[in-house]
């Protein structure tokens, strides 16, 4: 019997790029799309394969924020509507390879931002004293057993991208 919701979607891949892309790549010619489905595939797949597909992207464009700052993120803080759920959490933490931290009351993570900044500003508080003030519920750490089958379906994910942009731009460059 398979499992309800198992870690690489039965190898079910989904590309968020229902509107074009604009990072890591720039295009509007991008489409999402479901790959590798087939008369097993059911619902609970499909779902997962949405989420991991959301991960795979970040992941994405990981690799070049990394890059560009010159350093390998260890912890990254996860905020707004999907932090809320503890499987999105934990899909992060595994396709991303990072530990991730679910920020207390993530929705209004951005105001409270905003907040921190118009302190800074009236000089009751500095920058550096910000990541003191910030709370959280928990932290998601990689299942290492996942590694494998995240590593294999993260370089399909981009394979998708190589071999079909192509195409996408085809159909929708009108």
């Amino acid at each position: 019997m398979r499992h309800r919701f198992p870690p690489g979607s039965n190898g079910v891949i989904f590309t968020p790029w229902l509107n074009g892309e604009r990072s890591p790549v720039d295009t509007t010619t991008l489409r999402g799309g479901l790959y590798n489905i087939s008369i097993t595939t059911n619902i609970n797949d499909i779902i997962r394969a949405f989420f991991e597909g959301v991960a795979y992207n970040t992941r994405w464009n990981l690799i070049y924020v990394e890059k560009f700052a010159s350093k390998k993120f260890e912890t990254i803080n996860i905020i707004g509507g999907g932090a809320q759920s503890d499987i999105w959490c934990q899909i992060f933490a595994d396709v991303l390879n990072r530990n991730i931290r679910q920020v207390k009351a993530p929705i209004q993570a951005n105001a409270r931002g905003a907040a921190f900044i118009a302190l800074v500003a009236l000089g009751y508080i500095s920058f550096d004293d910000i990541p003191s003030l910030v709370r959280y519920n928990r932290v998601f750490t990689p299942d290492k057993k996942n590694s494998p089958l995240y590593e294999k379906l993260f370089h399909e994910f981009l394979n998708i991208y190589k071999k079909n942009k192509s195409m996408y731009k085809r159909l929708n460059s009108l």
